[in-house]
């Protein structure tokens, strides 16, 4: 195994620093930055990039195509790499590349999203954080922790902050496991997008637009089914929807606590959720997001949810403010001035064609118990006929089996 120190003027310089002094690095710093870039040009199979505590200023972003490779920092809040300066490259760290692994290390203020990787197996991503430190800004780049058409992918006590689209986000993958994260002030907090057996559990999600989504949106490579969302705390989501317009997210209501749209085999238990002022859960069609690509939508796509099982969870609060004139007025018109939608709303759009009887095939069902109601707010027919009974939810559907990722990840 290779191993690389990141040491170029560094160690001196901090070796002859007081506690009380700031870090050498801590203004923009060209030899580091290329000596960073060219030990990710030069990384072999087995090489461990290691980046020592520090802050350091980059402007250029930063690439990865070799498989095999470890970055590792001194902690999330101990090594830092600041792009608030970034003049080159759309992302900070770009992977392209399998068996990767990056660990113990802050990303800050990249000029769009903040580490992606694109097409790789076995990644793990590990102690990261994520940050825009201005706050929640439409500018701020659109994704913080982005793994895409990517297989075997565990993402674990992470933190992402102020991402415009989404803070954690897996989307085209395979066999997926998001857990012990915290995701804040995020459009959304943790998203799984088009992807295939995913199992999202243990993180916090709070202070975004909306805290966990799973998503099938059209026109990409692969449809998703098979997500289990569990034991997480999801809790007053409520921050103002900045995401930049014609996006995806842009549609999705202040206030959401978990948003399942247009997905199949989604089961959410075992949750804490309270205090998402839209509703806590929300299950919809494609036909609710407002996102109408130009190109047209594939005949083969499936925009309406399906074979959707939600039980077990701790639900308190929410409903309470809805976003949006329509959602405002539907919960007057059904709850009073002072009421509250219950803990679920439905957007009410069904796939009239696959009905039998008026009733959909028993694994398309969407099933829920546990909650204080249902509101089926007749979306199709502009909500005239919003109904809140809850008996044709009231059944059962088969577990989802837990996910296992194979290789599993090294400790």
């Amino acid at each position: 195994m290779r191993t690389f120190f990141i040491t170029v003027a560094i160690a001196a310089a901090l070796a002859g620093c007081s506690k009380s002094e700031p870090a050498s690095q801590s203004g923009t710093d060209a030899g580091f930055e290329a000596r960073l870039q060219e030990q990710l040009l030069d990384a072999k199979p087995g090489s461990v990039i290691e980046i020592p505590a520090g802050h350091y200023s980059l402007r250029r972003g930063l690439s990865l195509r070799t498989d095999g490779v470890t970055i590792k920092g001194a902690g999330m809040d101990k090594t830092v790499l600041s792009f608030k300066g970034q003049v080159v490259g759309p992302e900070g760290l770009l992977v392209n590349a399998s068996d990767f692994t990056i660990e113990n290390l802050a990303l800050e203020d990249t000029k769009g999203d903040a580490l992606k990787i694109n097409q790789g197996r076995n990644i793990t991503i590990r102690g990261v954080r994520i940050e825009w430190t201005g706050g929640p800004k439409t500018t701020n780049g659109a994704y913080g922790l982005y793994p895409v058409k990517t297989q075997n992918v565990l993402i674990e006590n992470s933190v992402v902050i102020g991402a415009s689209d989404a803070g954690i986000y897996v989307g085209q993958s395979h066999d997926i496991i998001v857990r012990n994260n915290r995701a804040e002030y995020n459009v959304a907090g943790v998203e799984i997008e088009n992807s295939v057996n995913a199992d999202v559990y243990g993180n916090t999600a709070t202070n975004n637009t909306g805290g966990i989504l799973v998503f099938n949106m059209p026109n990409l490579s692969q449809e998703g089914h098979s997500t289990r969302v569990f034991k997480n705390r999801i809790y007053a989501n409520n921050t103002g929807n900045f995401a930049a317009k014609g996006a995806a997210v842009a549609s999705v209501p202040a206030g959401s606590g978990v948003v399942v749209n247009s997905n199949d085999k989604v089961e959410i238990f075992d949750n804490d959720i309270s205090d998402n002022q839209t509703a806590n859960l929300i299950i919809a069609s494609y036909f609710s997001t407002n996102y109408y690509n130009t190109r047209g939508v594939s005949p083969n796509y499936n925009p309406y949810p399906k074979g959707i099982f939600i039980y077990g969870n701790r639900l308190k609060g929410g409903g309470d403010s809805p976003d949006g004139l329509k959602l405002k007025t539907l919960k007057t018109a059904m709850y009073g001035l002072t009421g509250h939608f219950p803990d679920v709303l439905w957007d009410g759009y069904v796939d009239a064609k696959s009905l039998v009887d008026g009733v959909p095939p028993a694994a398309d069902r969407i099933c829920i118990q546990d909650v204080s109601g249902v509101l089926n707010a007749d979306g199709p027919h502009d909500y005239k006929s919003p109904s809140n009974d809850i008996r044709p939810y009231q059944c059962t559907l088969p577990k989802l089996s837990p996910v296992v990722l194979n290789p599993e990840p090294k400790a």
